[in-house]
């Protein structure tokens, strides 16, 4: 779990960065498509958010038996599912295509993946 924690972490909080910093910039790789006006900033909330859930991500890197680690391993799956629907459908759906779109899907699928395997039982921990 910590690697996932870590790994989310940075991948999360780089992404938020940039979506604060150059949401345009973000979108068009993600979609290939252009934004403005209110998309601005909404971006930027976006990004917010994802620098927020990976600076819990690194705080919690380091604690990970806690309820509170495993809730926000949960929190992540949470997230990470909807994001590789989202992404994909934008792809697939609305025919948008940037160059990181893909192996966005592919990460987000990944880490969902990841997160199912942090939160079942391990042997020892089995009654």
């Amino acid at each position: 779990m910590s690697r996932l924690l870590k790994f989310t972490a940075i991948i999360e909080a780089a992404t938020g960065l940039g979506l604060i910093a150059v949401p345009a910039i973000v979108v068009r790789l993600l979609l290939g498509a252009e934004i403005s006006g209110a998309s601005i900033p909404l971006g930027r909330v976006a990004g917010a958010a994802l620098l927020a859930l990976g600076i819990a991500c690194w705080l919690a890197r380091d604690d990970t038996q806690s309820r509170a680690a495993r809730g926000l391993v949960v929190a992540m799956l949470m997230y990470n599912i909807p994001a590789t629907a989202i992404l994909a459908f934008a792809g697939i759906g609305l025919g948008l295509h940037g160059v990181a779109l893909w192996p966005a899907v592919v990460l987000h699928a990944a880490m969902a993946v990841w997160c199912v395997g942090c939160l079942r039982p391990s042997p020892q921990n089995v009654n």
